[in-house]
């Protein structure tokens, strides 16, 4: 017979002071207020009624980085902008989290070779928790990356102290990682040459 067999009532919860923290904070997380471009646009549809964010919890946008604990960084971040993003983030309340929406956030998009004025990955200038690719990313993308936010936020220990359990996070190398077939410059002319015979059109 287990320990707790018949010893509440019915609708009696039992859990962890560290489980109901993690469970509260999850589900009233507070975005910040905050878009640079493009991807904004979708961000606001997210917060719309055919999405609902709401239903997260995490409709309540604040207009003032003290009352925020989410950055959702979506748009293209200048290198004259990065110094107002950080100002941002270090006035934001611990815990806080941050998603990299878009393709230019998260590594610099089609500007990241010739954009000699776009930072090459919001995370060179702070910490990202989740990325959210895409040009721009579709709304229910965007709802994807916050629940993985709130999952990472239910694993965290904040009475037993302990270390939680971090989410797999990719390294950064400082350049594009191409495929195979057109890393080097040999391939990537016998990649283009297979794909323009592939093309032609078949003989009668």
């Amino acid at each position: 017979m287990p320990l707790l067999e018949n010893r509440f009532e019915d609708g009696f919860v039992v859990t962890t002071l560290d489980q109901a923290i993690d469970w509260a904070r999850a589900s009233s997380l507070w975005p910040m207020t905050f878009g640079l471009a493009c991807c904004a646009i979708e961000m606001m549809a997210v917060g719309g009624p055919r999405y609902d964010i709401d239903r997260f919890g995490a409709g309540a946008f604040r207009a003032t980085p003290r009352q925020a604990d989410l950055m959702i960084v979506a748009g293209t971040v200048n290198l004259k902008m990065a110094e107002r993003v950080r100002r941002l983030y270090d006035l934001m309340p611990d815990p806080k989290f941050v998603i990299a929406m878009g393709a230019c956030t998260c590594g610099g998009g089609p500007y990241y070779k010739y954009g000699y004025n776009v930072v090459k990955g919001v995370d060179l200038v702070v910490p990202v928790d989740v990325y959210v690719p895409g040009c721009p990313p579709r709304p229910e993308a965007l709802l994807e990356g916050l629940m993985r936010v709130q999952d990472k936020v239910k694993t965290m220990r904040n009475i037993r102290k302990e270390k939680a359990t971090e989410p797999i996070v990719p390294s950064r190398t400082g350049r594009p990682e191409l495929p195979a077939e057109v890393a080097t410059l040999e391939a990537a002319n016998a990649f283009k040459l297979a794909v323009k015979d592939a093309s032609k059109p078949a003989k009668a």
